[in-house]
């Protein structure tokens, strides 16, 4: 009768594990997020997966196939090879490893990037979609020059440290899709950083580590002849740079992302397209009552859109006066959203040439 009872509590047990390793994943989409950003996120990188995502949860997307910020969604299974490629690099203890700031597993190798600090560091290669494609990620302002400053409360937001933030969260996306990225204006030190108020500093240095002159126009001939000293460098490949910045208007006045190019430039234009594209859908997907007003236009006077070597994009993401723009800064899920929203353009104008 003992041994009876104490198999039946085995069997329990065993069942028990059987369904608890049945169970399936589930991930809860942030801001910004697409299927594509998502399933990303937790290495799930290829066509089938994306399709078993809609299957899986068929009646929780959007009607545009979207996904709902704070909703939960069902992963599809991992693939058999990356499961075993997982296996296989835990046994030889090849640099093959979970990155923690991604909530998920990279099959590829893993890029150290120091750029990022250490809680977004090292960086999981995902995928190879941007594979031959160089960027320059340009941050306005830098150094001895903040930029335009904004009051939050009784704290002071600078247009460098925020144009900063979501260009090095920009930039380490791409490297995940396989770019090569190169960021003009860097700070030692910084990394990225989920604060609301990110503290002003000055230590910022042009790439790759110059002083960053007093003079604006010195400031911005530093940083573009390193561009095009790059651009010379790599001759013949897909070359595109893009400008951060925070415009800085009344305080009354709301504004959205916009987007510059010069007038002779038709790849620089196409460029601002693609990602304006995107903001339009997301916008209507995110705030579906309130019309998105930014746009693209010509802007030949700006320095480096008129000298760059490469086809240029200069974008103003919103307003650093605003209470309702400053949302957009402060929160952190907020700036990755606009560094994912960005990314998701540039694919398409990579993926579209």
């Amino acid at each position: 009768m003992r041994t009876a009872a104490l198999l039946a509590f085995l069997l329990c047990l065993l069942t028990g594990v059987a369904f608890g390793q049945s169970k399936p994943r589930k991930a809860t989409a942030r801001r910004g997020d697409g299927v594509q950003v998502l399933l990303q996120r937790y290495g799930l990188n290829t066509r089938q997966q994306q399709q078993q995502f809609r299957r899986l949860n068929q009646g929780r997307l959007t009607k545009a196939g979207g996904l709902v910020t704070g909703r939960s969604y069902v992963l599809p299974a991992a693939a058999p090879k990356a499961t075993a490629a997982r296996a296989k690099s835990k046994a030889s203890g090849s640099l093959k490893a979970t990155n923690p700031t991604s909530r998920g597993k990279s099959t590829q190798p893993l890029l150290t990037a120091n750029l990022f600090g250490a809680a977004y560091s090292p960086v999981p290669v995902r995928d190879r979609a941007l594979r031959g494609a160089v960027y320059y990620l340009s941050p306005g302002h830098g150094g001895p020059d903040p930029g335009a400053i904004g009051q939050y409360g009784t704290y002071k937001l600078a247009e460098d440290e925020y144009a900063y933030d979501v260009t090095v969260r920009l930039a380490r996306v791409l490297m995940e899709h396989g770019a090569t990225v190169y960021v003009m204006v860097q700070d030692p030190n910084d990394g990225i950083r989920d604060l609301n108020v990110l503290p002003i500093d000055y230590d910022e240095v042009t790439y790759p580590h110059q002083v960053i002159p007093l003079s604006q126009l010195g400031r911005l001939r530093q940083r573009i002849a390193q561009v095009n000293k790059l651009y010379a460098h790599h001759k013949g490949a897909y070359q595109r740079l893009l400008s951060l910045h925070v415009d800085s208007r009344s305080a009354g006045q709301n504004i959205d992302v916009f987007f510059y190019h010069h007038a002779n430039s038709t790849s620089g234009l196409r460029l601002a397209k693609n990602i304006h594209k995107v903001f339009t859908n997301r916008y209507k997907r995110a705030q579906p009552n309130r019309p998105y007003s930014g746009n693209v236009s010509e802007r030949g006077s700006l320095y480096e859109v008129r000298t760059s070597h490469a086809p240029a994009v200069f974008m103003e993401l919103g307003n650093i006066r605003n209470a309702k723009d400053q949302r957009r800064f402060v929160v952190p899920d907020n700036r990755q959203a606009l560094a994912n929203w960005i990314y998701e353009g540039l694919l398409a104008d990579y993926t579209g040439r």
